[in-house]
């Protein structure tokens, strides 16, 4: 089986997220799309995180109705800050029938040099890559490698942190999420302030 793994702090999960993954299992040869929730991105600050259980309930929310989209925790019983490579090795580790893969968008392939062991993941793995608008400093040397896949998927541009701050200013926001997400948040009072 071969498996597309979709990382993010998911804060909220969107619907733009909800395209990517559906795109990508459905128009790529991947089977299924884990939406790796993480715990704590070391490039980001944790403080603006919601609990890890309600951003993962959110993508079981979200997901709930896909069959090739799936939410999962794996990090959360990782040491932390979290890593790919280790997450990689670890599910490698625990499903060694499976061929997993990463999915990213384009600005993130620009800074895939500075992750940990970044050479160790592109050996063993292949990258499935999503289109972003504003990618001018595109890697010549990362594109062209055999194991990146330019996936010609929609471009979305809509961001959790766009949408924590619409609603912290009382904007509507319920288009750029799915459902049972917004009465998720509605109901929990996320984002308010």
């Amino acid at each position: 089986m071969k498996v597309g793994l979709y990382f993010g702090t998911f804060n909220p999960i969107h619907t733009g997220h909800l395209i990517i993954a559906n795109h990508m299992a459905e128009f790529t040869d991947l089977d299924q799309v884990w939406l790796v929730v993480t715990p704590h991105n070391p490039l980001k600050k944790k403080s603006t995180l919601l609990e890890d259980h309600h951003r993962l309930e959110m993508v079981f929310l979200a997901t709930e109705t896909y069959d090739s989209l799936k939410p999962t925790d794996i990090e959360f019983r990782l040491p932390q800050p979290n890593y790919t490579v280790h997450t990689l090795a670890h599910l490698q580790e625990k499903f060694p029938s499976y061929e997993f893969s990463l999915i990213m968008g384009e600005d993130n392939l620009n800074s895939l040099h500075k992750w940990k062991n970044y050479d160790v993941i592109l050996e063993n793995h292949d990258i499935y890559v999503y289109p972003r608008i504003n990618n001018e400093n595109a890697n010549e040397e990362l594109i062209n490698n055999h194991k990146i896949h330019k996936i010609d998927a929609p471009v979305i541009e809509i961001s959790s942190t766009f949408i924590r701050n619409s609603i912290r200013d009382g904007k509507e926001v319920r288009p750029l999420l799915p459902q049972k997400v917004w009465e998720y948040i509605d109901h929990n009072l996320f984002y308010k302030k």
